[in-house]
């Protein structure tokens, strides 16, 4: 394992439903701003205009890099429909050699 010096993080963001994962996953991937896309069915129990709620969602979990955290949500606000979306970027301290090559070739 190498000390991560590119700044790897993992993007985390709730979606509607698959289609909308897969939408979103498939305009990052193109465009370089993540390397690879994860997608886990979560129940997300949250407050909204004051009451609490609760979806059936698809959670994205991203492999990317810290500076790209802008232009990755300038890209999900054009495709996420909900009206507050959340996304994380949540630091990587280390990851495997070959790993940081990969995603050092293929991110933006």
């Amino acid at each position: 394992m190498l000390p991560v010096l590119n700044k790897y993080c993992q993007l985390w963001l709730t979606c509607v439903d698959k289609a909308e994962a897969d939408k979103i996953a498939k305009v990052l991937l193109e465009k370089h701003l993540i390397v690879c896309a994860k997608q886990i069915p979560v129940g997300s129990d949250f407050l909204w205009k004051e009451k609490v709620d609760h979806n059936d969602e698809i959670l994205l979990i991203m492999d990317s890099r810290e500076d790209l955290f802008e232009k990755v949500e300038s890209e999900v606000a054009k495709l996420h429909s909900y009206e507050t979306f959340v996304l994380h970027a949540v630091s990587v301290v280390k990851v495997s050699s070959k790993a940081a090559k990969w995603m050092q070739d293929n991110l933006l």
